[in-house]
């Protein structure tokens, strides 16, 4: 796990070195996981939704996105910025794909039936540092309440 995290997290040299699902994976369950603390309220709901989004937009196994989210967990304490995670999603993600774990952050959140304004904050920055307008934020939250009607 420190390997992929060291590779995600260091500059790539070649197109060959382009983190892989897993490593976007990684990046992505870091933020969900630093959503999932912000209202001093961890939900095992909030869990189960990090995985199951982890597995449909990354393509990884459950038991992978189980390691991952379980890494994250350890090390979420270690975190010193959000930049870290985005400025390598903003790196390899698309507008589409950007907006896509927008929605997938939003659905960690509505998780437990309630949006902590802490967590509309948190989740607001999130948008910011992945350069989507408040348009694209609105969408994302309504297709994730959708998504759960």
């Amino acid at each position: 796990m420190i390997k992929s995290l060291k590779k995600l997290f260091s500059a790539p040299e070649t197109e060959h070195d382009k983190p892989d699902a897993r490593d976007l994976a990684i990046a992505a369950t870091a933020l969900m996981v630093q959503l999932s603390r912000v209202d001093n309220d961890e939900d095992e709901r909030e869990l189960q939704a990090i995985v199951d989004c982890s597995i449909k937009a990354h393509q990884v196994t459950r038991e992978e996105a189980e390691e991952i989210l379980s890494h994250a967990l350890d090390h979420a304490e270690d975190a010193t910025s959000l930049y870290e995670f985005t400025g390598q999603l903003n790196e390899y993600l698309d507008q589409e794909g950007k907006q896509l774990l927008l929605e997938s952050i939003w659905h960690v959140a509505l998780a437990d039936d309630r949006v902590d304004k802490y967590e509309e904050h948190l989740i607001r920055r999130m948008a910011d540092l992945l350069h989507l307008n408040h348009r694209e934020f609105i969408q994302a939250r309504h297709k994730a309440e959708s998504a759960r009607s």
